[in-house]
C-alpha cells in the first residue's frame, strides 16, 4: 500500500501529524493508499513558506508568468494518460471521462497563456490639469483552493491556474479521497518553471480546512464542494475578511417541449444524467416533460438506452459508460434514496439497486435508475441524490415547467429542448439559474467565459476561471499622478556669453 504526501517547496513531503485517511479503490473497495493528513502547524507552515515565495512571483513579469502556463499546458498534453489515469483509480471513472476531467482543466491553462492581456490596467490622460490616473491590478499574496473529489484534476487547474497567473501563491488542499492528480500536477508545474514554494499542496481534512480559513495570511479562498459546506467555508473565510468564491450543490432540470427531437433528448439526458455515476454538479438528475404524450414518448425513448448502459472498473475498457460511485457511504445513500422513492409513490421503471458485478461484489457499483412520475415533494426530488438515478416530473405547460426551475432552491444548470426559437429565448432569458443550455444538456461553458451558479448553488460575487477569475485573484490599486510645470525649464543646457 502506497503512503502518499504533501507537496511543500517543490518537493513531497511526509506528513508529521501520525493521523491518515484511507484512498480507497471505488471498484473493488480495498484500500490502496494512504494520505496524511495536516496539523494546524503543518499548514500554518506551508502558507508562511508560500508568503515568503510569492513575493518574487508576484514581481516576475506576467508575461513570464505565462510562460510557465505554456510549458505547464505542454506537459499536461504530454502526459494525459498518466493523469487520467490517476484519476480514474482515485474516483473510479472511466478512462475516457478522466482524460475529459483533465481536458477541461487544461482549457483554462490556455486561456491563462494570454493572462497578460487580463491584467493589464486602466488609464486616463489629463484627468485634471496636469493629472493622470491609472489603476493596475495587483496579486492578493496568498491564496487557497480546496477541491472536491469529482474532479481530480480539473476543478484544482481551475482553482491554479488563474491564482498562479494572476502572481498569487496557493495553498492548494485537494480532496483525501482522490488526492494524487493534485500532487502529479504539482510536479508537472514545477517542471514547467513554477518556482518551490509558489504552490504547495496540503492534504488535510476539517482540521486543515479550518487552519486555511483562519489564517490571516491567507487573502481568498475558492471552495467546490456540498452546498452546506460551501456556505460554512463562505460564512467563516468573510468573518475572517477573506474573498470568498464557494460553490455548492444542485438539481439541474432539463425541460423537454412537445416539438423537441426525442431521440436527442433522450441521448442527452442518459449522457448527462449517468456519465460519472452521476457525479457531477452539472449532471441533469430531473427531466420535466411538458404534457402526458411527451413523457410517455420520453420514457418510451430512455429506457432501451439506459437499460444498454455498461457499468464496470475503469480498467475494462474504453467502451464502459461509468463506473462505481465515490464511497459505500455514497453507495448506501443513494440506495437508500432511491427506496424512499419507492415508499412516496414514484414509478420506479428501471431499478439498478440490485446490480452487482462479477469479480467486483465489494466495489461501489449502482446501476441506473429512472422514476418517472415524481413530485416535489418527494425526498429524490429535493435532495441532491449526486449518483446514477434520474427522475422525470411532469409538467402539463411550459410555464408549469418552468416555474418548477425557478422555485428550485437550487441554480446551478439547467437546460430546454425545443424547435421552436422563441421558447428557448424566454427559457434563457426568465429562467433564474446560471448556466443555460439550449438543445445542449451539460452547459459547462468555455474557459474563456465563467462558470458559476446562482442561487444556493454558489456563495459570492464572482464566478470561476474566465474574466472573473483575474478579478477574483487580484486586487485594483488606483493612481492619482500630478507633475508640477516648471522643473523642466531648471537645466540650461544652451551656451552663453562669457559676463
Amino acid at each position: 500500500m502506497e503512503d502518499l504526501t504533501h507537496y511543500i517547496d517543490g518537493q513531497r513531503v511526509k506528513g508529521t501529524s501520525g493521523r491518515f485517511a484511507d484512498v480507497m479503490n471505488p471498484a473493488t473497495g480495498e484500500v490502496q493508499a494512504r494520505v496524511p493528513l495536516a496539523t494546524t502547524a503543518e499548514l500554518n507552515a506551508a502558507v508562511e513558506k508560500a508568503a515568503a515565495a510569492q513575493v518574487a512571483w508576484g514581481a516576475t513579469n506576467p508575461q513570464r508568468r505565462a510562460r510557465v502556463m505554456m510549458k505547464f499546458g505542454a506537459l499536461i498534453n504530454e502526459h494525459m494518460d498518466e493523469l487520467a489515469e490517476l484519476v480514474s483509480r482515485e474516483h473510479g471513472k472511466t478512462l475516457p471521462d478522466g482524460r475529459g476531467d483533465v481536458q477541461r482543466g487544461l482549457e483554462v491553462v490556455e486561456v491563462c497563456m494570454g493572462g497578460p492581456a487580463m491584467l493589464k490596467g486602466e488609464f486616463t490622460d489629463n484627468g485634471g490639469p496636469g493629472i493622470d490616473l491609472y489603476s493596475m491590478r495587483q496579486p492578493l499574496g496568498v491564496v487557497a483552493g480546496i477541491t472536491p473529489f469529482n474532479f481530480p484534476a480539473m476543478i484544482p487547474l481551475w482553482k491554479m491556474a488563474p491564482a498562479l497567473t494572476c502572481g498569487n501563491a496557493m495553498i492548494l488542499k485537494p480532496s483525501e479521497r482522490c488526492p494524487s492528480t493534485a500532487l502529479r500536477l504539482a510536479e508537472l508545474l514545477k517542471e514547467a518553471g513554477l518556482p518551490d514554494g509558489v504552490l504547495q499542496v496540503v492534504n488535510g481534512d476539517k482540521e486543515a480546512v479550518d487552519a486555511i480559513l483562519d489564517h490571516e495570511t491567507v487573502q481568498a479562498v475558492g471552495f467546490v464542494g456540498s452546498t452546506p459546506i460551501a456556505q460554512y467555508i463562505y460564512g467563516r473565510a468573510c468573518s475572517n475578511g477573506k474573498r470568498a468564491q464557494c460553490f455548492g450543490g444542485a438539481k439541474n432540470h432539463m425541460i423537454v417541449m412537445p416539438d423537441a427531437d426525442m431521440d436527442k433528448a433522450a441521448d442527452a439526458l442518459v449522457g448527462a444524467g449517468y456519465g460519472a455515476a452521476g457525479e457531477r454538479c452539472m449532471a441533469v438528475s430531473v427531466a420535466v416533460p411538458v404534457g402526458e404524450e411527451t413523457a410517455d414518448a420520453l420514457v418510451e425513448k430512455l429506457v432501451p438506452r439506459i437499460e444498454k448502459l455498461k457499468v464496470g472498473p475503469y480498467t475494462a475498457g474504453e467502451d464502459v459508460d461509468y463506473g462505481p460511485v465515490i464511497t459505500k457511504q455514497a453507495e448506501e445513500r443513494i440506495r437508500g434514496l432511491i427506496d424512499s422513492g419507492v415508499q412516496q409513490g414514484a414509478e420506479l421503471v428501471v431499478d439498478g439497486r440490485d446490480f452487482t458485478l462479477q469479480g467486483y461484489e465489494n466495489g461501489y457499483f449502482v446501476g441506473p435508475s429512472l422514476f418517472d412520475r415524481v413530485t416535489p415533494e418527494m425526498d429524490i426530488y429535493k435532495e441532491e441524490i449526486f449518483g446514477p438515478v434520474l427522475s422525470q416530473v411532469r409538467a402539463g405547460s411550459y410555464e408549469e415547467a418552468l416555474k418548477l426551475t425557478m422555485d428550485n432552491p437550487y441554480g446551478n444548470g439547467t437546460a430546454i429542448f425545443t424547435a421552436d426559437g422563441d421558447t428557448a429565448r424566454d427559457f434563457a432569458h426568465r429562467v433564474n439559474v446560471g448556466m443555460v443550455g439550449i438543445n445542449f444538456p451539460i452547459p459547462v461553458p468555455l474557459s474563456y467565459h465563467t462558470f458559476g451558479g446562482w442561487k444556493k448553488s454558489a456563495f459570492g460575487d464572482l464566478n470561476q476561471y474566465g474574466p472573473d477569475a483575474f478579478r477574483f485573484y487580484t486586487k485594483t490599486k488606483t493612481v492619482t499622478a500630478r507633475w508640477f510645470s516648471g522643473i523642466k525649464e531648471g537645466g540650461e543646457f544652451n551656451f552663453k556669453a562669457m559676463e
